[in-house]
């Protein structure tokens, strides 16, 4: 049979804020082989969007309101706040259902473990959420690297920082730390999965998770200094208040350097409504190009077409059998690991030893 005659898979999407109406549901809306059957929200106002926005979609209150339509669905989305990520994660594998899960996977290293665990008990598949190994700006330091482009990397710069002098009225923000949120939760996910996928395992970690703002309790300006096996060192900046932002990439190598400035745009054209499926949506203007090269000898250099939708396009595929996950659960692990010991440096004010 086909791939285009096989039934799609029947997804539920567990939350509709920013993760969820954003990041997810316009993907699985134009990835074929996956239907979005039930999303789940609480908030009326955010049920009206859904509706609108996914006419074909069951909305419902609850969780337990789609566990009782479990029979009806194949794959469960976790879309919510970070300290419910693990207990729903359970509860769809217990109903028979494949997850992914946002990041961060989990809030500590053990609930992470646990989780893969129970999915390959249940022969259930379980990922998570990485979209930005699908950035742009970051497919083409992978294709610099793999062309050797660079020499041997030697320091790898890594940002992902704004101004907002003013928390926002979230948990993220404004939550405790049982939340789990923070940009090292947050931002940290997503420098920590990039800068392990590119230089491999880090095996020490110096850090300051700084709180800034009045009111938060949890950071909102912090610095890690990861030191890799095989001797990179990746230096990660994250920040609510950096009143002049500095390059999304710095990398520097034995002969040349990669420098870029500016966000990949899929996120903010994603927040602004625009389908995943529109021509041009991964591209990177000429004027955002980074640059190549080594003292006046400097190039531009084109940046590679982001494609978000490769990981749910990739996620059909492991469905299916034919492929494995679009990002292997247990590199869930090894950042969380990388977060754990970093709280434990801040604390300590010293370089740790990163567990493996």
């Amino acid at each position: 049979m086909s791939k285009s005659r096989e039934p799609p898979f029947r997804v539920g999407l567990v939350g509709y804020g920013l993760a969820g109406e954003s990041f997810h549901a316009p993907l699985i809306a134009v990835t074929p082989g996956l239907r979005l059957s039930a999303i789940v929200t609480a908030n009326p106002s955010r049920q009206g969007a859904a509706s609108r926005a996914h006419p074909g979609a069951t909305v419902v209150d609850s969780p337990s309101q789609l566990w009782e339509r479990a029979r009806d669905l194949d794959l469960v989305v976790i879309a919510t706040p970070n300290r419910t990520h693990v207990p729903l994660a359970r509860e769809a594998l217990a109903h028979g259902l494949h997850v992914v899960v946002d990041k961060p996977f989990a809030t500590n290293v053990g609930d992470a473990r646990s989780l893969i665990t129970e999915a390959k008990e249940r022969r259930l598949l379980i990922t998570v959420y990485q979209n930005r190994r699908w950035d742009g700006d970051f497919l083409t330091v992978r294709h610099l690297l793999a062309d050797d482009a660079l020499g041997n990397p030697l320091r790898f710069e890594s940002r992902f920082e704004r101004w907002r002098p003013t928390p926002r009225e979230n948990w993220r923000e404004r939550g405790t730390p049982e939340d789990a949120g923070g940009l090292l939760f947050d931002l940290g996910s997503h420098l920590i999965d990039q800068a392990l996928v590119l230089f491999g395992a880090a095996r020490h970690v110096y850090a300051e998770l700084d709180r800034r703002r009045p009111g938060v309790q949890v950071d909102d300006d912090s610095f890690l200094a990861l030191t890799h096996a095989n001797g990179v060192r990746s230096h990660l900046f994250m920040s609510a208040v950096t009143a002049q932002i500095g390059p999304r990439f710095r990398v520097l190598g034995s002969r040349a350097a990669y420098v870029k400035w500016g966000l990949d745009p899929q996120e903010a054209k994603l927040r602004d409504g625009q389908s995943p499926d529109r021509d041009g949506f991964g591209d990177d203007p000429q004027s955002q190009w980074g640059t190549l090269g080594a003292g006046d000898d400097i190039a531009p250099i084109p940046t590679e077409r982001g494609a978000y939708r490769r990981f749910y396009e990739s996620l059909v595929d492991a469905l299916r059998g034919v492929a494995p996950p679009p990002v292997n659960p247990s590199d869930a692990i090894a950042t969380l690991a990388v977060i754990e010991a970093a709280q434990r440096s801040a604390a300590e004010q010293r370089v740790v030893e990163i567990a493996d």
